[in-house]
């Protein structure tokens, strides 16, 4: 397993923690579990009947006496926070890319490796070449032992589905299994027609 999901999934189980003794501390306080099965809360959790606050009065007080920067720097850090935790959502939503490729298979034959984007390029250039293809793109995601290819091409009006799926695997797909010299990975294929502006006949 990679770093970057080991990270990832030590960070989610840490913030799954947290928010989960967090909700189940205020969820016992709400229902007054405390008090009723003569349970002792955490020593200096404020929260332990229905009618508590999280900040009392006297809190408010003292910590407002702190100085006029103390709230500014309260709500400042808490967006801070928010905006970390927006960005490395948007991080997982994007597609992770394996950046290289052995080749040869895994290792590296004598530490020859390919960049995923010139794959790419090659598989599109090939792809966008072959006949009832107008346009194509091809991504190539996931980790380097296990790519995974997505295909997109425009099909001509002329273009036959059939005959240009088995033109895609018995030409560029094959050719770039036989470059790398590794097995093809699993491949994703999305088709569509190419719009075309209509032409007024004069």
């Amino acid at each position: 397993m990679t770093p970057r999901p080991v990270l990832n999934r030590s960070l989610l189980a840490l913030a799954g923690l947290v928010l989960l003794g967090g909700g189940l501390l205020i969820l016992f306080a709400g229902l007054d579990i405390y008090r009723r099965h003569d349970l002792a809360p955490p020593a200096g959790w404020p929260l332990i009947t229905p009618n508590d606050v999280l900040l009392g009065s006297a809190d408010r007080a003292r910590w407002s006496s702190q100085g006029w920067w103390w709230w500014p720097a309260v709500i400042a850090l808490l967006a801070l926070v928010a905006l970390l935790a927006l960005w490395w959502l948007l991080v997982q939503l994007r597609g992770r890319r394996p950046g290289v490729l052995p080749v040869g298979g895994t290792p590296p034959r004598e530490g020859v490796e390919l960049r995923d984007q010139a794959l790419s390029d090659a598989i599109g250039a090939e792809a966008g070449a072959l006949p009832g293809v107008e346009e194509a793109a091809v991504h190539i995601t996931g980790g380097p032992a296990h790519p995974h290819t997505r295909v997109t091409l425009a099909l001509t009006p002329q273009g036959e589905p059939g005959a240009v799926l088995e033109a895609l695997h018995t030409g560029p797909l094959r050719t770039a299994s036989r470059s790398t010299g590794s097995p093809p990975g699993p491949t994703e294929v999305r088709l569509q027609v190419a719009h075309h502006k209509p032409h007024r006949a004069e």
